[in-house]
C-alpha cells in the first residue's frame, strides 16, 4: 500500500474509529498507533486483501493488542441496554454497513468466518433495536430525503420530534421540542449551514448529531473539530440505523 492509498482512506478509517470509541481524540489515538506501527515496520499490510481491507486489518491488529491501554482511565458509560451490544457485534455492524465493506471482507478484517460476520450483525440489529428510543430533530431541506430519514428512525421506534429546512426553523423547533437526538444535513434551504444551526443549538444544551452529507470532505479536512458521526450521501438505511444506535450506544 502507498502512502497516497493510505491517505486517501485515512479520513474513513478516522471516522470508524471515532464511531467505535464514542470520542473523535480517542478514535483518533487508535488511528495515529497504526500508522506508527506502519511507520516503524510492527504492522505488516496483508498482499492479499484489497489496500483498504489491509489498512483496516492493521488498524484491528493494534486495536486488539493495545487497546487496554489506549482507553482513557474515565469512560462514558452507556445505558445498561445499550451494553448489551458487544464489541465483536459493533464491530462487524460498523464494517458492513457504515464502511460498506462486504461480510466476506469484513470477516479478513476481523480474522473470522463469514458465517461469525453475519450472527454479530443480526446479533448488533436486535441489540439496537432493543435500544432506548428518543425524539429525532431532522435538519434537511430536501423533502424525499427527509422523508426517507423520516422512515428509517421510524422504523427503528424513534419519534420524530420535527422536521426543519433552515437553520432558523432547525434552533426553534429544538428549543421546543428539546430532541434526544440530531440528524442533520450541511446545506439548508435558505442557504445557511447545518453546522451553524447544530453549533447554535449544542451552545444551549448536550444533544448527540449526525450530520448526513454529500460533502464529507468538507467536515473530515482536520482543519476544525470534526462531527464524531457523519453519513455520506447517498446513504443506506442499515448505515444510518447503525450510527443512530452508535450514537445512541455513547450517550450518557
Amino acid at each position: 500500500m502507498t502512502a497516497r492509498q493510505i491517505a486517501t482512506d485515512l479520513p474513513y478509517l478516522r471516522r470508524y474509529a471515532r464511531s467505535l470509541t464514542g470520542d473523535q481524540a480517542r478514535g483518533d489515538t487508535y488511528v495515529r498507533a497504526t500508522l506508527e506501527a506502519l511507520l516503524q515496520g510492527d504492522g505488516s499490510l496483508d498482499p492479499g486483501p484489497s489496500p483498504r481491507v489491509a489498512l483496516y486489518q492493521v488498524f484491528h491488529k493494534i486495536w486488539n493488542s493495545t487497546g487496554a491501554t489506549l482507553e482513557p482511565e474515565v469512560q462514558t458509560t452507556p445505558d445498561a441496554t445499550l451494553q448489551k451490544l458487544s464489541p465483536t457485534h459493533r464491530q462487524a455492524f460498523l464494517l458492513t454497513t457504515m464502511e460498506g465493506f462486504s461480510d466476506e471482507e469484513a470477516a479478513q478484517i476481523l480474522s473470522v468466518s463469514r458465517e461469525t460476520i453475519v450472527k454479530d450483525v443480526e446479533a448488533a440489529h436486535i441489540d439496537i433495536d432493543a435500544a432506548l428510543k428518543t425524539r429525532v430533530l431532522i435538519i434537511e431541506d430536501e423533502p424525499i430525503i427527509a422523508l426517507d430519514i423520516e422512515a428509517i428512525v421510524k422504523d427503528l421506534g424513534h419519534e420524530v420530534a420535527a422536521i426543519a429546512r433552515t437553520r432558523g426553523e432547525a434552533v426553534a423547533l429544538a428549543k421546543t421540542h428539546r430532541p434526544g437526538l440530531i440528524l442533520a444535513d450541511i446545506h439548508l434551504a435558505d442557504h445557511s449551514s447545518g453546522i451553524d444551526a447544530v453549533n447554535d443549538i449544542l451552545a444551549t444544551y448536550d444533544v448527540p448529531v449526525i450530520f448526513i452529507t454529500a460533502f464529507p470532505e468538507r467536515l473530515l479536512s482536520g482543519e476544525r473539530p470534526e462531527p464524531t458521526y457523519l453519513i455520506t450521501k447517498p446513504f443506506r438505511a442499515d448505515t444510518v440505523k447503525a450510527t443512530i444506535g452508535q450514537a445512541l450506544f455513547f450517550q450518557s
